[in-house]
């Protein structure tokens, strides 16, 4: 049997198209094997949202052809997407797989191997025409819980992103199609399903549809038990909106809130369309109809023009808003991008200076948050065994995504289990006692 081996970087949508590229090579034979393993095919899921990630990208081509020099390696996804014809320029890759072209992995690998020359299935996705790509899943490697990718594009252009231009404009998978899709998985054991895309927020514009409409459609999945939402933007937050989700038993009250930057003119230049205050009140409003909800958040530091000041107002908003978690990225560069011709461009070690001093205040706020639920009643959905200090336990997440530990007894991962938090027993992880 042939080998293929396959490997992913960036977000959690390409974490789902790697999965389902992982099983159109199971339904073509293919036994799949770690990716340090010598593997007749290999395949690199490739990112571009920072210029480390495009490094990246390249060393992971090169490291497979060093790994088997008579291998296919097949390198797809944003970082070729934006190279172009660039990224097979060294030879490494005998097979591009652009962006809306990943269903096509299995005919194209085929049709290397009758031609024995490089390949590449490239198209322009910024047309505005093109539809949403057909990829499925019928079964996830984490089993109790499964992303789901539902929609794709971007149409935003905030001035510091590429990835409208790697994605291109917004595409909504059919809803039918995502039902049918998380009804297969619970079938399978999945218990909590978390809908993802490169703008979720904008799922349905291009179809008359809406993301509150996908949840409440999920919500009536027999076997779901949990839903989740990934990354959103602050103006989806509406009254309607909280009021709905906090109807859903299913619901997970974990909202990441896409924010950048706690200053109103960092927020112009990046042209992000809200304003602190905008944002602040989306927590605001979460807070009310949801109790203790985490509210999660990425910040960028050292963008183009980002004075002493305005990255103070950013600490300020931040401490204001008391986010359980926060994602700091130090700018980086795109070619192609509005803010790669903005000027100042802050220096490198301002970025660093910056950014350690905001990752010092998530890891306060996060533990502060992690506390507050001390002493509380709640629910954990399990997912592994753990070993600690001697003792046996199985690890799982509360619907806020807090860690907790219940030792083992008669649990087993996938089941739902409903105990106290009595105590911190690492720097993420809570001991929960059952009741």
């Amino acid at each position: 049997m042939r080998k293929a081996a396959l490997h992913n970087l960036g977000c959690k949508v390409n974490a789902y198209e790697t999965e389902a590229m992982q099983q159109l090579l199971e339904n073509a034979g293919y036994e799949i094997v770690p990716f340090h393993e010598t593997a007749d095919v290999y395949v690199i899921n490739t990112c571009s949202v920072t210029n480390m990630a495009d490094r990246k990208s390249r060393q992971m081509i090169h490291r497979a052809r060093k790994q088997n020099p008579q291998s296919i390696v097949v390198a797809a996804g944003c970082y070729v997407q934006s190279a172009g014809g660039g990224a097979t320029e060294d030879g490494m890759a005998d097979i591009i797989l652009g962006n809306n072209k990943k269903n096509r992995l299995v005919p194209m690998i085929e049709q290397f191997e009758r031609e024995r020359r490089s390949v590449s299935e490239l198209e322009d996705v910024n047309d505005g025409k093109k539809e949403y790509e057909r990829l499925s899943i019928t079964k996830t490697a984490e089993h109790t819980r499964a992303f789901i990718k539902v929609q794709d594009g971007c149409s935003q252009f905030c001035s510091y992103c590429i990835i409208p231009y790697t994605r291109g404009r917004v595409r909504s998978r059919a809803l039918e199609d995502i039902l049918c899709e998380i009804r297969t998985l619970a079938a399978g054991g999945c218990r909590e399903v978390v809908l993802t895309g490169i703008h979720l927020s904008s799922y349905g514009v291009d179809t008359g549809d809406s993301l509150l409409h996908l949840v409440a459609e999920a919500h009536n999945i027999e076997g779901v038990a949990r839903i989740r939402l990934g990354s959103l933007e602050p103006g989806i937050i509406t009254e309607e909106f909280a009021r709905a989700l906090a109807g859903m038993e299913k619901f997970c009250p974990h909202f990441h809130l896409s924010l950048q930057s706690g200053c109103d003119a960092t927020l112009k230049r990046m042209n992000r369309r809200y304003t602190t205050e905008e944002y602040a009140d989306r927590c605001a409003l979460l807070r009310r109809y949801f109790k203790n909800p985490a509210i999660t958040t990425d910040v960028i530091v050292g963008f183009p023009g980002e004075t002493d000041e305005e990255f103070q107002q950013t600490k300020r908003f931040l401490e204001r808003i008391r986010f359980y978690e926060m994602h700091i990225f130090k700018y980086s560069m795109r070619k192609g991008t509005r803010a790669a011709g903005m000027e100042p461009q802050v220096a490198e070690p301002v970025k660093a200076e910056r950014s350690a001093e905001l990752i010092a205040l998530g890891a306060q706020m996060s533990k502060a948050y992690r506390d507050s639920f001390l002493g509380t009643r709640t629910a954990a959905l399990l997912e592994e065994p753990l070993e600690y200090g001697g003792v046996s336990y199985y690890a799982g997440y509360t619907k806020e995504y807090v860690k907790v530990a219940v030792e083992a007894g008669k649990n087993s991962p996938n089941s739902i289990v409903f105990g106290k938090i009595t105590r911190q027993l690492d720097r993420e992880l809570y001991l929960m006692v059952e009741f």
